[in-house]
């Protein structure tokens, strides 16, 4: 009697878990439903970016942010006093408008079918490859969260983090330590203020130094790019020589002691994350790897973390506010 109680449970709770195995994202979701849903995006993230070449690494910061607070569901995009958007991390995240321009698109073509966490996940990678980056098919699927919270954001990875801190945050959302450089490597493109460097260059630890990780032939051309007590908002390129082109020269700088964030330069610090950094750059001896192609697969294994899908969440009318 009870084997045969034990195998009903066990049929039961398969029953139960089956539709949540089965609502996955998926390539090719809207192909019936929004059949023009991935052009639109496409088409809008071209032309914002046509325009100003700074909304490419905007739109891969933001839904970076989005990933790592309650998964992807574009909570990052709801607006209120104490959204996530009102975060110190999120204070100067641009792109909003991309989105918001391809989701009135869809609105007028599909109505209420495709989600704003998806428009956010093609446009990372439609901004990847208006600069030059490969394209890569994008699962979709998602459903919009309902929760934006300031105060949920404090696992976001910071630009002060050790590379120990930075694996960790990687890891309870289920990224690796070469998921982590390789989306690191996406600050190969992009500008970074002032204000979040200068305390490298002049009183790095309360020293009255620099950090002494920071090759000490390019402190100078650093100095005069952010001056001391200089204007904070000042911006500069994340990858020093080449902060417009989707290239591997990010790796090269790390491993020169030419990293312009301190996180991003411990990349060099840790034996793990400095094993990935080399095959990037395609050192000797060590199995190489393309950034052009292992960025693709990084950012689908991010933005499937957390994904709502199924009858979970729902699909926003407007990016910025729940319905």
């Amino acid at each position: 009697m009870d084997s045969y109680l034990n195998k009903v449970s066990l049929l039961v709770l398969l029953l139960l878990v089956a539709p949540l195995a089965l609502a996955q994202t998926r390539v090719g979701f809207y192909s019936t439903s929004c059949p023009k849903a991935e052009s639109i995006v496409t088409a809008t993230v071209n032309k914002h970016v046509k325009a100003n070449t700074a909304v490419a690494p905007g739109l891969l910061r933001m839904i970076f942010h989005d990933c790592f607070v309650h998964g992807c569901d574009a909570s990052i995009l709801i607006d209120g006093s104490n959204a996530e958007k009102t975060a110190p991390p999120n204070l100067l995240l641009r792109g909003y408008e991309v989105i918001d321009d391809a989701k009135t698109q869809l609105e007028a073509a599909c109505p209420g079918v495709v989600s704003c966490a998806d428009i956010l996940a093609l446009a990372g990678r439609d901004s990847t490859v208006a600069v030059g980056g490969l394209t890569y098919r994008v699962p979709t699927g998602r459903r919009d969260g309902r929760v934006s919270l300031a105060s949920d954001t404090a696992n976001l990875p910071s630009f002060t983090d050790s590379v120990t801190v930075q694996k960790k945050k990687f890891a309870d959302v289920g990224l690796s330590a070469q998921d982590l450089v390789t989306l690191v490597g996406g600050h190969t493109i992009g500008t970074v203020a002032c204000q979040f460097v200068s305390y490298r260059l002049y009183n790095f630890t309360n020293s009255g130094g620099a950090d002494p990780t920071i090759d000490p032939t390019f402190l100078p051309t650093l100095r005069s790019l952010c001056p001391q007590n200089g204007d904070g908002n000042k911006r500069i390129a994340l990858d020093y020589g080449s902060g417009d082109k989707f290239d591997h020269s990010f790796f090269k700088n790390v491993q020169n002691n030419r990293g312009i964030l301190e996180s991003d330069q411990s990349l060099w610090q840790d034996s793990t994350t400095k094993n990935f950094v080399q095959r990037f750059i395609g050192i000797r001896g060590l199995a190489g790897l393309t950034l052009n192609v292992e960025f693709g697969k990084a950012m689908i294994r991010m933005t499937n973390v957390g994904v709502k899908t199924g009858t979970d969440g729902e699909i926003r009318k407007v990016c910025s506010a729940v319905n």
